[in-house]
């Protein structure tokens, strides 16, 4: 199994400001890693640097490598949109396209990342990514309806499929269920577990019961007002909860601050 690791000593968004420093992680192909820490201290950051999204912000900077499969994404000479279509992303809030069918927004991912697919090619693409997103059999009949009109769950897990069909090695998501009720985080969280294995999921959420539930492994981001962000500790899930090293992360997933 080959594994994933990021090492990226310093990141920062503005001149003479650090975000990030010395932060290096290992994630193992096929699992979910989870980021936890109080707001502000990089996590979301640190995810858009895995697959160089922190480069649409004016200004931002990094030093250090990001390697997937022993290659780094930041290579003279990579593109940023191979490298996203490799490391996909789901954000905060669904971004589907409102008045764009349901079908077309799962395709739409294919037109972006460039890659042509006949009619027949392009159909299975659509249901396969819908099933492995846990939405088709919600769908399946209305699938030229606007994908604006679906609730704010199935909008979530649409952009998930619309990410599932150009085929990435990695899947980001960013607080997905922030924004969702209760059954709506359970479905996607249902979603996360089917992927698990065959996909290599960093997931950023501010809920520990959350972490505990989707991930296998975790990481615990922590800054201070005169400290950027860091990695206090990571590893396996159940031992970051259940017998961690660092009394502030004990403190942290308790309940203590933050």
């Amino acid at each position: 199994m080959w594994v994933w690791t990021a090492c990226l000593p310093v990141r920062s968004s503005r001149p003479g400001r650090k975000v990030l420093d010395r932060v290096s992680l290992a994630m193992r192909a096929g699992e979910v890693t989870a980021l936890i820490g109080p707001s502000g201290c990089g996590k979301s950051t640190y995810l858009r640097i895995l697959n160089r999204m922190h480069e649409m912000v004016r200004g931002a900077a990094l030093a250090g490598e990001v390697l997937l499969e022993g290659e780094d994404v930041y290579a003279p000479g990579r593109r940023p949109a191979e490298v996203r279509r490799r490391i996909g992303m789901v954000f905060q809030r669904p971004n589907p396209f409102p008045a764009m069918s349901i079908a077309d927004n799962v395709a739409s991912g294919l037109k972006l990342a460039g890659i042509k697919a006949g009619r027949q090619e392009r159909e299975h693409l659509i249901e396969s990514s819908l099933r492995r997103a846990g939405l088709w059999n919600e769908v399946s009949g209305r699938l030229h309806t606007p994908g604006g009109a679906l609730s704010g769950g199935q909008q979530q897990r649409l952009c998930i499929a619309r990410s599932l069909a150009v085929s990435p090695e990695i899947l980001l998501m960013d607080e997905p269920c922030s924004a969702l009720d209760p059954t709506s985080t359970r479905r996607v969280e249902d979603t996360i577990a089917e992927l698990g294995g065959r996909l290599t999921i960093v997931i950023v959420t501010h809920n520990m019961q959350q972490a505990q539930r989707v991930s296998q492994s975790c990481a615990f981001f922590l800054a201070t007002h005169d400290t950027p962000g860091r990695v206090v500790e990571a590893g396996p899930t159940r031992q970051i909860f259940g017998s961690p090293a660092d009394p502030r992360t004990a403190d942290y997933v308790n309940g203590r601050f933050g």
